[in-house]
C-alpha cells in the first residue's frame, strides 16, 4: 500500500533526476535537456503534493490530526517543496529553464537529508501543547515561502558572479552559453529577495502574534527571534541600497549570499546549537 514515506522517498531521487537534467542541459547546452528538467520538476512536485496531503490524513488516522509542519522532518520536506514551487513560476514567467539548477538542487539536497539523516525522526508524532494553535500553519508557510524565495535568489546570485566572472570571454562555453544576460540576472534576484522579504515578514508578525497567544509577550529575544530579526534585517538593508542607494549587481548578489546565510544558521544552527523555545537543542 502506497504511504506518504514512499511517495516522499520517490520524490528525493526524482528531484535528483530533475538536477541532472538541469545541469546537463546547462552544461551541454541541449535545451530538449533542460526541459526534460522541468517536466521532472513538476512530476516530482506532484508526487510531492500528493506525499505532503497523504502524510495530513495520515496524522488523523493516527488521531494526532495536524498539519504537516510540526517537526525538523516535516519544515525540510515543505521547504523543498516551496523551493521548487517558486522556482517552477518564476521559471514559466521569465522562460530561462537554466535557472533550475540550483533550485533542484537545493530541493535535493532538502528531500535527502531529511530522508538519510540519523538525526531526523520521520515519524509523524503529536503535537507538543505549545504547538496546538491554528497560527501554525500561517507562521510556517509564510516563514518557508520566504525562506524558499531566498533560496531560488542565492542560486541566482551564483550564476549573477559566475556569469560576471566570464563576461570577457566572446565565445562562452556550457551553462554561460545559456545563462541570462547579468541586468536580467539582477533583476531576477532582487524579484526574489522582495517576494521572500515580504513573506517573512509576514512571518515574523504572525510569529509574534502566535507567541503573545501562548506566552502572553510578542517578543522574547529567543534565538530564533533574534536570528530572524539579523536576517530580516540584512535583506531590508540589501532592499534599501538597491532602492535608494541605487546598488546594483555584485554588491547585491554578494548581499544576498549573506542574507542566505543566516537564514541557513537561523534554520539548522539555531535548532541544534542554541537552546530556545524553538530549538533542539538540549
Amino acid at each position: 500500500m502506497v504511504n506518504s514515506s514512499i511517495l516522499l522517498s520517490i520524490t528525493t531521487f526524482a528531484y535528483l533526476v530533475c538536477t541532472v537534467f538541469y545541469l546537463a542541459g546547462a552544461v551541454f547546452r541541449f535545451t530538449p535537456l533542460l526541459s526534460l528538467g522541468t517536466a521532472f520538476a513538476l512530476v516530482s512536485l506532484g508526487i510531492q503534493t500528493g506525499g505532503i496531503l497523504l502524510r495530513w490524513i495520515e496524522s488523523y488516522q493516527m488521531g494526532y490530526g495536524h498539519a504537516p509542519l510540526s517537526n525538523l522532518y516535516e519544515s525540510l520536506v515543505f521547504a523543498a517543496w516551496a523551493i521548487m514551487v517558486i522556482y517552477v513560476v518564476l521559471e514559466r514567467r521569465i522562460g530561462h529553464k537554466v535557472l533550475g539548477v540550483f533550485p533542484s538542487l537545493f530541493a535535493f539536497l532538502a528531500m535527502a537529508y531529511a530522508s538519510f539523516s540519523k538525526g531526523v525522526d520521520s515519524r509523524i508524532q503529536p503535537l507538543l501543547p505549545a504547538l496546538k494553535s491554528n497560527w501554525l500553519i500561517a507562521h510556517v508557510v509564510t516563514c518557508f515561502l520566504g525562506y524558499a524565495a531566498f533560496a531560488v535568489s542565492v542560486g541566482i546570485s551564483i550564476l549573477y558572479l559566475l556569469q560576471r566572472a566570464h563576461k570577457a570571454n566572446p565565445h562562452p562555453k556550457g551553462i554561460f552559453a545559456l545563462l541570462p544576460n547579468q541586468k536580467e540576472l539582477d533583476e531576477f534576484n532582487y524579484q526574489m529577495v522582495l517576494f521572500g522579504f515580504m513573506w517573512l515578514s509576514l512571518g515574523i508578525v504572525t510569529g509574534s502574534v502566535w507567541a503573545n497567544s501562548a506566552w502572553g509577550n510578542y517578543w522574547s529575544w529567543d534565538p530564533k527571534e533574534t536570528w530572524s530579526l539579523i536576517t530580516w534585517l540584512i535583506y531590508a538593508a540589501l532592499l534599501h541600497a538597491r532602492t535608494i542607494q541605487g546598488w546594483r549587481g555584485k554588491r547585491v548578489a554578494w548581499l544576498s549570499m549573506i542574507g542566505f546565510a543566516c537564514v541557513m544558521f537561523t534554520y539548522f544552527g539555531v535548532n541544534f546549537w542554541l537552546s530556545g523555545l524553538h530549538s533542539y537543542a538540549r
